[in-house]
């Protein structure tokens, strides 16, 4: 496990305890029977961002705390855990291109914003989809994302073109069309039609690849936090469950399945922490980025299946929670890159 100083520890239990006592899984609940198509609730978002954490990674001088990327996967791990919905990722990775990629004037006009959880920000990105070309001309932005997370929140969009990074505010020019998916979670189909965009000015050749490996790695704090409580809840259920006379963690087959999950968790955590690290030292990201996926995609897919068939028949209702993180992991795979997509970019990489 990371080592964490005092803040990072005094970060991580104020967000254990306010996902626990204020927003447990029943909160989830709320939001989904609401039908609310941003599918958070803006009270809650508004508590986290007075927290702080809306601004993790965006330096003090537009609002933020700068403190870190491990910082931020704390907090996202704990919200993983309750399956807590909110922008924080979403919102993190966008402020995250405009720190490397804008210009002062960029910085000033919606760091502030972002840190304080007044302006939503969101990536708008091609995964390979089969997407309109996103082209600009004369500033205007025309084409089509099939797939972007938390857009109906969003007010700006960070859209990734072949030309580069772009920002586009919610507004004129900019339409949205639902998309239902598992988790049941914000997601639409985004087209552009002369929307206007504002070209991120500076930062490296790469930049929309580093936001990415940025969105692998904290989406692979979420699945962490979500396969850490599949682990805790699936083991306390074993050990309450009576059958054939005999409490479940008796059995020893039962035993070994709950040992092996418990040695992919290590090396899951192990991973993720390896690729927050990366992001705060700024060494070897890439490689670090392919990894800790990898292995929150691998390890959360057994995860979730293991434990709905250890909680038997209750796993597969609507009435226990267990089936909620099935649905989120298996969206969470499906994005910023599958294991097998993963692993070839690792190979191509390089050698060490």
């Amino acid at each position: 496990m990371a080592v964490l100083n005092e803040e990072q520890t005094m970060l991580r239990d104020m967000a254990r305890e306010w996902t626990t006592n204020e927003s447990p899984v029943t909160e989830w609940r709320k939001v989904r029977a609401s039908g609310d198509p941003k599918a958070f609730d803006p009270a809650a978002w508004g508590t986290m961002a007075e927290m702080g954490w809306a601004g993790i990674i965006i330096p003090e001088e537009h609002g933020g705390s700068d403190f870190g990327w491990l910082s931020a996967g704390l907090v996202v791990e704990e919200l993983g855990k309750t399956l807590t919905a909110s922008p924080i990722v979403a919102n993190t990775l966008a402020a995250a291109a405009i720190t490397m990629g804008g210009s002062d004037e960029q910085k000033s006009k919606w760091l502030p914003k972002l840190a304080a959880g007044e302006a939503i920000g969101t990536l708008a990105v091609d995964e390979g989809r089969g997407s309109d070309p996103l082209t600009v001309s004369g500033g205007k932005l025309t084409g089509t994302n099939q797939f972007v997370h938390e857009a109906h929140g969003a007010d700006l969009f960070v859209v990734f073109a072949d030309d580069g990074v772009y920002l586009v505010e919610k507004g004129d020019g900019l339409t949205l069309s639902d998309r239902k998916l598992a988790d049941m979670r914000s997601h639409a189909q985004v087209t552009f039609d002369n929307a206007a965009a504002d070209k991120l000015a500076s930062g490296p050749d790469d930049l929309a690849e580093q936001v990415l490996d940025r969105a692998r790695i904290l989406t692979a704090a979420e699945m962490l936090g979500m396969a850490q409580h599949l682990f805790d809840s699936t083991l306390d259920y074993l050990k309450q469950r009576v059958q054939f006379n005999q409490v479940l963690a008796t059995f020893q087959a039962l035993q070994h399945r709950m040992a092996d999950l418990f040695s992919d968790l290590a090396m899951m955590r192990s991973a993720v922490e390896a690729g927050l690290q990366a992001l705060d030292s700024g060494f070897d990201v890439p490689r670090a980025a392919c990894i800790a996926k990898a292995q929150a995609n691998d390890v959360l897919n057994t995860m979730s299946r293991e434990a709905i068939q250890l909680h038997g028949g209750i796993g597969m209702t609507d009435e226990y929670d267990v089936g909620f993180y099935i649905k989120r992991a298996r969206v969470l795979e499906a994005s910023w890159g599958k294991s097998a997509t993963l692993r070839d970019r690792f190979a191509t990489l390089g050698n060490y």
